[in-house]
């Protein structure tokens, strides 16, 4: 699926499902060492997505470890985004060449718990959210907006080291090009972000790419 909201200098790779005996790879034992089953099933699985994407750049298989903000550490020169909800694990990758930044998500298509809504959305999202609704009330445009802004923080961090609030990000969606504009409310070193989305297999999935 993620292709489909990716350049062709990305690769991809992705998982539906787990396999329970795969043990951690060398170098992120101690990443699990404290983690319940379900959360260490999620994580050896994206991360093998990670390698296996990282193997369609020409790179071989490396520990992918955390940083400060629990964002994965890519090799040098390359971009990256990893992401997990139930039933579907995935990554992208592309050479910082060709793509500065990506960062994509994935998420059930269904609706926001109504006490999220408020913290994740400006006064201006919800009344874009509002419009939206009337004019395609079978997509869970709450979700659809979530996702957006997740890509967006995922795409933004690498390049600036800062944290991206939620509320620091505007978000106007396009329904007939399935595409997305992420306006930085913030001092940035760029105005705005731009993604991708896909709704299918009950999950909306989400992708941002910054070229610098």
């Amino acid at each position: 699926m993620l292709e489909k909201l990716l350049p062709s200098a990305a690769c991809v790779a992705e998982a539906f499902s787990d396999d329970p005996s795969e043990p951690a790879f060398p170098g992120e034992e101690d990443l699990l060492a404290t983690a319940v089953p379900g959360r260490r099933r999620e994580f050896l699985t994206a991360r093998r997505c990670a390698r296996e994407a990282l193997e369609l750049l020409g790179h071989p298989p490396v520990a992918i470890r955390p940083g400060p903000r629990r964002e994965p550490l890519w090799p040098d020169g390359v971009a990256g985004s990893i992401t997990h909800c139930l039933g579907y694990r995935a990554a992208a990758v592309a050479r910082r060449a060709d793509v500065a930044s990506i960062g994509i998500d994935a998420e059930p298509h269904a609706p926001l718990p109504p006490r999220v809504l408020p913290a994740v959305t400006t006064a201006g999202d919800r009344d874009r959210l509002a419009e939206l609704g009337r004019a395609g009330p079978d997509v869970h445009w709450d979700r659809l907006l979530f996702s957006a802004k997740e890509s967006i923080y995922k795409a933004w961090y690498p390049l600036t080291g800062r944290w991206l609030g939620f509320e620091d990000a505007e978000l106007t969606i396009d329904p007939v090009e399935r595409t997305f504009t992420g306006r930085i409310l913030i001092d940035a070193p760029f105005d705005d972000m731009h993604g991708r989305f896909l709704i299918e297999n009950g999950l909306v999935v989400t992708a941002v790419c910054h070229f610098g």
